[in-house]
């Protein structure tokens, strides 16, 4: 998989995006386990995408769902047995 980040939010560490191979859209947030700092991609809608491009801080409550693993459904990429914790 090849995610693409469209947008990203410095002051709230999230980004949104598309990955390449399949045009999945994707909130992405930063995290963290003992050896290693990276990315969970959770898909989203195309009109979710359009509306959180628009207004970024209009994504916050989904991220939050995602930093919380409200929404670990909706991961493109299930965690390894060492999952982060979110940054």
């Amino acid at each position: 998989m090849k995610f693409i980040d469209i947008d990203f939010s410095r002051e709230n560490r999230f980004s949104i995006g598309v990955e390449e191979e399949t045009g999945k859209f994707f909130v992405s947030i930063p995290v963290r386990n003992q050896r290693v700092d990276y990315e969970e991609y959770y898909e989203i809608s195309r009109e979710m995408f359009e509306s959180f491009k628009v207004d970024m801080d209009s994504a916050l409550p989904f991220v939050q769902k995602c930093r919380d693993r409200e929404l670990d459904y909706l991961l493109l990429q299930n965690p390894g047995s060492d999952r982060g914790i979110s940054m």
